[in-house]
């Protein structure tokens, strides 16, 4: 026990250099893309070219922190057509997971709070459909901004459960907002479950390391002559499909871990 513990120990400078050399690869790559982003951000007609640059940043980000990628698909994504993306939130790499995923151009619907981080804020809000999910006015704005972006196969994402869940939550409750929008717009929700990410990199900086993220895109959840009064069935559909996979890989990872002691 005391030699596990001395290793934790010893650990912790190196995960402490590892998590700063995130955020040092972060400011240091958009100040040099910062050029490409300005232009790439005036019109929505520029998008797939903006795309295109965030996509190799996010592969940059995520194998410069020595992560690999296991993506398995049960239906394939249609280039001409829009989703809802709807993966469980459980690290600040779950973005740059989901860019690096999909070659089809997807917006994101985010919180407002991050405009705050210098020069990342700044091209967020020219990038992101920001939400004030305490103000029914931002929240009626979303379904106006996403109604122009959803067409020649650009897609939305939404973390439906609105915030990063505690270490000891599985997935928090899903919010409406990724539900009611796929109803409006009566287009798939793609139901996505990081097993990982959680486990290698949360807001723990005293854990994790390098590893595997697996993702799993189960198949669509059509809305397809659904309405609003639809809307908790699809909610609870999708809920119970993500959880019922986390739950079970959990139980398979602890498993694991007994036979491996």
């Amino acid at each position: 026990m005391k030699t596990v513990q001395y290793i934790n120990f010893i650990k912790i400078p190196f995960l402490l250099i590892w998590r700063a050399w995130f955020y040092i690869m972060i400011f240091v790559t958009i100040i040099l893309m910062s050029p490409f982003l300005f232009i790439l951000s005036i019109k929505h007609e520029y998008y797939p070219y903006l795309w295109k640059l965030v996509r190799v940043w996010s592969k940059l980000l995520v194998y410069g922190m020595g992560f690999r990628l296991d993506f398995k698909f049960d239906e394939l994504i249609d280039p001409n057509k829009s989703y809802m993306f709807c993966p469980n939130h459980g690290s600040l790499m779950d973005p740059f997971v989901l860019i690096v995923t999909s070659k089809n151009p997807i917006v994101f619907v985010g919180k407002k709070e991050l405009v705050k981080i210098p020069i990342f804020g700044f091209f967020y809000r020219r990038i992101v459909i920001m939400v004030d999910r305490s103000s029914p006015k931002s929240r009626k704005r979303v379904y106006e901004l996403a109604k122009k972006r959803l067409k020649n196969g650009t897609s939305v994402a939404i973390f439906p459960e609105g915030l990063v869940p505690a270490e000891d939550v599985v997935l928090a409750p899903f919010k409406n907002g990724a539900f009611s929008l796929a109803i409006e717009h009566q287009i798939p929700i793609v139901p996505q479950i990081y097993y990982d990410c959680k486990r290698f990199f949360s807001w723990n900086f005293l854990k994790g390391g390098p590893g595997l993220f697996r993702v799993r895109q189960h198949r669509f959840v059509e809305t397809k002559g659904l309405n609003i009064e639809d809307l908790d069935n699809l909610k609870e559909k999708v809920f119970s499909l993500i959880n019922t996979g986390l739950l079970l890989d959990n139980e398979y990872m602890k498993d694991t871990n007994r036979i491996k002691k």
